[in-house]
């Protein structure tokens, strides 16, 4: 039975995930953050382990656990990741390493561990879990989109590196999904940007406050349920020769080809609306 590695399975696209790859025979090791996560990971039948990806030890304690009982590691989802909202002059630079951390730290973390037990077994999966903000950036997004493009550097790096090797990488490009990604953002949000010392302190009370409060992730353009993404990483899981990067809802592709065709000038005017 082939098994997978997913972090970040308290919510959303994580959780969804986890769920489909059970319900197709995968075995599952869901990861989270928290305790109590994991409990409720637990009481649905999954076999779950509290995760920090931001913790080099708790990494490789989860992976030698999954090796003493299965003797190998399929694939791995780089799941786990979270959103720093504010202009780039609002954010301060321990907030941006918090970001890197997490986003881009963490994950490589867990992919130059995982790929030590690739290269000994001579196989195995890597996913990446970037955005559509790994591609074009959008305003007041800027720890985000860094954190992002910085993955798809790196993954895209890694990938000419496994050339001749049976392990593959493949990058997930996820437009506007249902998740509680909207609801993390607003408290990273709250907790980290002075709204009354910023130049954009009337936009962000009028805009982006706003946008971060709306509980309704459906009414988002393009918006797709996280089940999405979940069967994206079910067919890499079932590919013998997965592709190298998937885009996820039609504001990816709409956005990636504007991203080629458009002069900088003009797409930045073009984003400037979105």
């Amino acid at each position: 039975m082939e098994n997978i590695l997913i972090t970040g399975c308290s919510t959303g696209i994580g959780f969804e995930t986890a769920k489909v790859l059970k319900n197709h025979g995968f075995k599952v090791y869901a990861t989270a953050r928290k305790e109590k996560d994991v409990e409720i990971l637990k009481n649905l039948g999954f076999i779950s382990y509290k995760l920090d990806i931001t913790k080099p030890e708790n990494i490789k304690d989860i992976l030698d656990k999954i090796l003493k009982e299965d003797g190998k590691l399929s694939a791995v989802f780089n799941n786990a990741g979270y959103g720093q909202p504010g202009a780039v002059e609002d954010v301060k630079t321990e907030v941006l390493k918090e970001q890197f951390e997490t986003n881009l730290f963490g994950l490589h973390e867990m992919t130059i561990q995982t790929m030590k037990i690739f290269r000994k077994q001579g196989f195995g999966k890597i996913i990446q879990h970037s955005s559509v903000l790994g591609i074009i950036s959008l305003k007041f997004r800027g720890a985000y989109n860094s954190s992002k493009y910085a993955i798809e550097g790196l993954t895209d790096t890694l990938r000419q590196e496994l050339i001749g090797s049976n392990i593959s990488v493949s990058l997930i490009n996820t437009g506007p999904v249902t998740s509680k990604f909207r609801e993390n953002a607003l408290k990273m949000f709250n907790k980290n940007i002075i709204i009354e010392d910023s130049f954009f302190e009337s936009t962000y009370k009028n805009e982006v406050k706003k946008r971060l409060e709306s509980t309704d992730d459906t009414k988002a353009p393009f918006n797709l349920p996280a089940t999405s993404v979940a069967n994206v990483v079910l067919k890499i899981m079932n590919s013998k020769k997965p592709k190298p990067r998937y885009y996820v809802t039609k504001a990816t592709h709409i956005l990636g080809f504007a991203k080629r065709v458009l002069s900088t000038n003009l797409l930045d005017k073009l984003l400037n609306r979105v």
